[in-house]
């Protein structure tokens, strides 16, 4: 591969504030890329500045409008490649279709390995995403992918809520070992809550395994979308005595039902989550949202100068 010379950030049309903040952060102008929509609704993309030898960054979470976004990263991708640019870098702060990574039903596709089959055959170099829904599907890309986590992002404000005596949450079972290590960080206590989903938009949680009487309780989990499964758990731990109980989530999906549902929820005192997707409604201050930005940044620097990015899985 020819030796990238400098760093270009370029942004889709999903979320082109975050990445502004990113090339700020950077010190750098974000790259000029013009993209638009015949009339029967094919996506162009042009990048409108020399990126031969660079070392391009697209930046782009696959979310609201997924296929559309992830149809304009695919062409940006390949518009990349065809300039000439020494290395591609796909950057995901939100990689859609995460949640469908096995067959647990007959029949299914396992469209996250699709995904990643895409993002790679149009001709990506590396990828860097936060918080995958499931761990394994780094394993789905046969190129270099980088996982950050939004866990040092949100633990310093977190702290701050639950002091010195609180109990992280896992919703599900299947987020016990995210919740253990956002217990680690905080020093807090840990309990979980099982769940029985009913159908896409349904669950039923049941059962509490943790002591959580009179304690303030983060229930944390990767993203959430109708907000069912926060507020199912958050009304089981007040109903066991916990004295606040509050949300965090690296991806705020929010569709109008689960806005809905979370102001609908006394249970839950406030959500904490990222920009690592759009928010366009804070909810009157119900959710709170803390910047990744910087993250993102940090990482593209060092991957660009070859460093490691294992110390930003920490809270400094």
């Amino acid at each position: 591969m020819e030796e990238a010379k400098h760093i270009c950030v370029y942004s889709g049309s999903a979320y082109p504030e975050l990445s502004q903040q990113v090339a700020n952060y950077l010190h750098i102008n974000l790259g000029k890329v013009h993209i638009t929509h015949f009339p029967d609704g094919e996506i162009f993309a042009q990048f409108e500045e020399n990126v031969r030898r660079a070392d391009a960054f697209l930046i782009q979470p696959t979310c609201n409008a997924p296929n559309d976004n992830l149809m304009e990263l695919l062409i940006m991708i390949d518009a990349a490649r065809r300039a000439s640019a020494a290395r591609i870098t796909a950057v995901l702060p939100y990689f859609g279709y995460a949640r469908q990574d096995r067959k647990d039903k007959p029949r299914v596709p396992i469209t996250a390995k699709l995904v990643a089959n895409l993002i790679t055959c149009a001709g990506a170099d590396r990828v860097l995403t936060m918080d995958l829904h499931a761990q394994q599907i780094q394993g789905f890309f046969d190129i270099p992918v980088d996982h950050l986590y939004a866990r040092p992002v949100l633990v310093p404000h977190l702290k701050a809520l639950v002091g010195d005596d609180g109990v992280v949450v896992a919703p599900d079972s299947g987020s016990t070992k995210m919740a253990m290590q956002y217990g680690d960080m905080l020093g807090a206590g840990f309990a979980v809550v099982t769940k029985r989903r009913i159908n896409a938009t349904t669950v039923a949680s049941s059962h509490l395994v943790g002591d959580v009487k009179d304690r303030i309780c983060v229930i944390t989990d990767d993203l959430t979308s109708t907000c069912g499964t926060l507020c199912a758990a958050a009304r089981i731990l007040k109903a066991h005595g916990a004295a606040k109980v509050y949300a965090a989530v690296s991806h705020c999906l929010l569709n109008e039902k689960g806005k809905e549902t979370l102001l609908g929820c006394p249970e839950i005192e406030q959500l904490i989550t990222t920009d690592a997707v759009p928010i366009p409604d804070t909810l009157g201050g119900k959710i709170k949202v803390v910047s990744v930005a910087p993250l993102f940044g940090e990482a593209i620097r060092r991957i660009h100068d070859g460093k490691s990015i294992s110390s930003l899985f920490y809270v400094k």
